[in-house]
């Protein structure tokens, strides 16, 4: 009942004792101070405690529960000498309470109320889409004794507390971020009052079940495919219960990451063709795990395709190409692959940290059967700490072959070991011959469809004569290019 309701009956009641007296006692005692209101999280019981009453003559307490600015009986003590009371069954572990006391007479005199006091009421909550533990309470008043801060402690699968950490008086919430899964966090936030008092909320707890994201996501490679597409590979956390992925995309190195392609479920690999990138210019991707909220919470390192670049100075070859970017091991080497023919071959390495390459064009011009040198540049990744050791690979870059013919015009074919034999020199493999070789009237004298055979100045075993003599050269080059030259070579015998 309200306390101005409770006052009526007990004042009727001490004024009939003292009308057997003769005497009128009219003056209430001063009230108690207020002093701290704490829970007792076991059992989610209040214990209230006051200062007393400085009145000479109190006969006890009553305990209100204050709402609206009304006391709200809920107990009376009649002991004089009471400092202290517990409140079994409150709602204290579902909402905060207030309370206040005043004192009674033994004429039946309530005093003023107290100071009102009020409890803590802690929650806790999940937050799968930052990952948190979030803490929350409203505020302990701070009369008579000041709250100097608030600590939160913490339990795990019923272990014995432990402090989380600390904020200040104006707080009402404290966030944790490193936290178990899979097991039961209770919490109680403990006002640190001046004095070294204290008041204690109620015990939320919380079952930390959340979806686990990926430790890590490995971005494996980007590579250039035979069609001039970026082919991309990704590994994921096989522990991972996240599903869902977004794949973003930075042009050059003065844009911004943008989505491309976003993955509704995954399982432990990932592939993608970009098709749509230019292959031309350095592209870089990343790959995120999102959350219920849409909000990434693991991001995998970044892969970029090789751009590879050519040059050449007559016989000079000079490869460059940009580094492979931030392999979580490192670049072992770069393989420089040549195709002189059908095939791609792996010709060359250079070091982890070299981006150019230099060719010797003339070291490779007699084994090119095509119309042109292509080459290409892989690298491959070493010490990956989830020992998936990536290959990247460039696109393949070609020029085309140099179809010169140097004929000499002249030999001396006397065995000396020096100008003895004669043969056009050729830049490239034809892939048709004919080398045709008359003396001034016409009459053939040497005769061969292999460009590798060469003349000694002798016909049918003997040796000819000084003099001029005539060539044909006929041959189909690597482009398909029929070339047909005709002029003259002279032998000289030296003395």
């Amino acid at each position: 009942m309200k306390a101005r309701y409770l006052y009526i009956i007990i004042l009727h009641f001490f004024i009939s004792l003292s009308g057997l007296n003769g005497q009128t006692d009219n003056d209430p005692p001063v009230p108690p101070v207020l002093k701290l209101v704490t829970v007792n999280n076991l059992t989610n019981s209040v214990r209230i405690f006051w200062n007393p009453s400085t009145s000479a003559d109190v006969s006890g307490y009553v305990i209100y529960s204050y709402r609206n600015n009304e006391g709200y009986s809920v107990d009376t003590l009649f002991d004089p000498s009471a400092d202290s009371y517990t409140r079994l069954g409150s709602g204290s572990g579902y909402f905060s309470e207030s309370y206040v006391v005043a004192a009674l007479d033994s004429a039946g005199n309530i005093s003023p109320l107290s100071n009102p006091l009020n409890t803590i009421y802690a929650s806790a909550s999940t937050d799968t889409c930052r990952n948190i533990l979030e803490i929350n309470w409203n505020r302990y008043l701070s009369f008579p004794l000041v709250v100097q801060n608030y600590s939160i402690m913490y339990s795990v699968d019923g272990s014995g507390f432990s402090e989380a950490g600390a904020v200040s008086a104006d707080s009402v919430r404290f966030i944790l971020n490193s936290f178990q899964k899979d097991v039961t966090y209770c919490f109680i936030v403990r006002a640190n009052l001046e004095g070294g008092e204290a008041s204690l909320s109620n015990n939320p707890c919380v079952f930390t079940k959340m979806q686990r994201p990926p430790e890590w996501i490995n971005a494996d490679y980007a590579t250039i495919t035979p069609d001039n597409e970026i082919l991309l590979s990704f590994t994921i956390d096989p522990g991972t219960e996240l599903k869902r992925f977004r794949l973003e995309r930075e042009t050059g190195n003065q844009g911004s990451f943008t989505g491309i392609y976003q993955f509704s479920s995954a399982s432990g690999s990932l592939l993608y063709t970009d098709d749509e990138a230019d292959a031309k210019k350095i592209n870089y991707y990343r790959l995120s795990a999102i959350n219920n909220c849409n909000i990434p919470v693991t991001v995998s390192n970044i892969s970029s395709n090789i751009v590879l670049s050519l040059d050449r100075n007559e016989d000079d070859i000079k490869l460059y190409w940009n580094p492979y970017r931030k392999w979580n091991g490192g670049v072992d080497s770069y393989k420089i692959n040549v195709k002189t023919g059908k095939e791609l071959e792996e010709r060359y390495s250079a070091g982890p940290a070299d981006t150019v390459f230099h060719i010797s064009y003339s070291g490779l011009m007699y084994e090119i059967t095509s119309n042109e040198v292509c080459f290409m540049v892989k690298a491959a990744e070493s010490s990956n700490p989830h020992t998936i050791n990536g290959e990247s690979r460039s696109a393949v870059i070609c020029t085309p072959v140099s179809e010169v013919i140097t004929v000499p015009s002249l030999f001396t074919p006397d065995n000396n070991g020096v100008n003895d034999l004669f043969r056009p020199v050729l830049s490239f493999t034809p892939v048709e011959y004919q080398l045709i070789i008359t003396d001034i009237s016409r009459k053939n004298v040497f005769e061969t469809r292999d460009h590798s055979e060469e003349w000694d100045g002798t016909m049918n075993g003997n040796h000819l004569p000084e003099g001029v003599y005539l060539w044909f050269l006929r041959t189909r080059t690597p482009s398909n290019s029929v070339i047909e030259r005709s002029g003259t070579v002279t032998i000289k015998f030296t003395r």
